[in-house]
Parts: C-alpha cells; sequence; structure tokens
C-alpha cells in the first residue's frame, strides 16, 4: 500500500493498493485478443478474479470499497512499458539463480528496476534504487535524503 508512505499519491481518506502475480501468465492467451473488446474485458476479468478472491480473504467488501481499479495485462506490460511478451522482471529459475545486484561490468553504471534484486513489484523496485544509489556511495545518502526533502517541499 504505497500510500501508507507517501501520502500525497491518493486523496485524504483513500489509499493506493498495488497487488499482482508473477509474470506467469502464458502470452499466448493474449497475443490474438484485441484491446478494448469484449473478449478483452472478459478475460482480464477473468484473469484478475483470483487477485480479487486472495484480496477479499483480508478486506471482504475491497470491491465495494475500490473507488477505481485497474488491471493490466501482458498487453499492458508490452504497449506500455515496451517490454517483450509482457513479461518483467528476469527469467530465473528457482535454486538455479538469483536476481542481479545493481553493479554492472560498465565503469560507473549500476542499475535498478524490476530486473534486479530484490525483484518485481513496487516496493522491490523503490528498494533496487535505493540499493543502487547507495551502492554508488555511503556518502550520497545525506545529499539523497535532501532531494527527496526538497521534492516533497514542491508537492
Amino acid at each position: 500500500i504505497p500510500s501508507v508512505h507517501d501520502e500525497s499519491l491518493a486523496p485524504e481518506d483513500h489509499a493506493v493498493l498495488h497487488i499482482y502475480t508473477p509474470a506467469t501468465e502464458r502470452y499466448e492467451r493474449w497475443k490474438n485478443v484485441r484491446r478494448n473488446t469484449p473478449e478483452y474485458d472478459r478475460l482480464k476479468e477473468e484473469r484478475s478474479a483470483f487477485l480479487w478472491k486472495v484480496l477479499e480473504r483480508v478486506i471482504p467488501d475491497i470491491r465495494e470499497r475500490a473507488v477505481h481499479s485497474q488491471v493490466g495485462t501482458p498487453l499492458t506490460h508490452q504497449r506500455f512499458l515496451n517490454r517483450h511478451q509482457g513479461t518483467y522482471g528476469p527469467a530465473i529459475y528457482a535454486g538455479e539463480a538469483s536476481f542481479p545486484f545493481p553493479n554492472t561490468p560498465v565503469k560507473n553504471l549500476v542499475v535498478c528496476g524490476d530486473s534486479c534484486f530484490p525483484g518485481i513489484g513496487v516496493p522491490a523496485v523503490s528498494g533496487s534504487g535505493m540499493i543502487a544509489a547507495n551502492s554508488i556511495s555511503l556518502y550520497s545518502i545525506g545529499s539523497q535524503m535532501g532531494v527527496l526533502r526538497e521534492l516533497k517541499a514542491r508537492s
């Protein structure tokens, strides 16, 4: 719930809830479906039903309380994030590898995002940005915090 940490993400007395499943959705199911069609809407509803059921176990009336809902699909990720077949995160097999850290073989280049440790999702990607920033120098934390305070003061 990102708005717990940053109230500017939602209107007063509201919250932002982000829920997702790992990128296990087969692209073949979506590749011939056209966006903005009844078939697309039906498939989105069908494929998001599992998430709603899980969420309803914690917040039983979540559907009634939700003011706005967006369901992303592999087509959404492909269109807006330019991800191959709508995937996200690296192709890692459990027990064989792990998410890479921010360092790269290119001098002075560090990376962050859903393909780096700690992985996919809003909190993990934010964490990977912090890890990348702090991997440059622990002395950079103070100046980073200063920039964050300045940005918050502007909003």
